[in-house]
């Protein structure tokens, strides 16, 4: 998508639930629920492929690949730098 920077990725409660303490790392929090923001991601396969940013113990940045069964995936939300990500009220500049 053009101009995107990202997407979030939430998932069905179960599969959180399945992927217990696996997932927890990767996973951020906001006002519509627990989900994992990616650089990049993969839907053409059985599984949903993400590309994630991560800073090491050390510090460094690091890239991880993560794959889960499509079926686990509830929703994915293009997320753009425009701070305009999320689910809350808008506010309307005048013009």
């Amino acid at each position: 998508m053009n101009g995107s920077e990202g997407y979030a990725v939430f998932f069905f409660p179960p599969a959180l639930e399945a992927l217990g303490e696996a997932i927890k790392p990767y996973l951020s929090e906001g006002p519509a629920g627990a989900h994992v923001l990616c650089k990049e991601i993969d839907t053409a396969g059985s599984l949903v492929e993400m590309t994630i940013e991560v800073q090491a113990a050390d510090g460094k940045a690091s890239t991880v690949e993560l794959m889960v069964p499509g079926s686990m995936v509830r929703m994915i939300v293009s997320a753009h730098g425009d701070d305009r990500f999320g689910f809350g009220p808008r506010v309307v500049a005048a013009t």
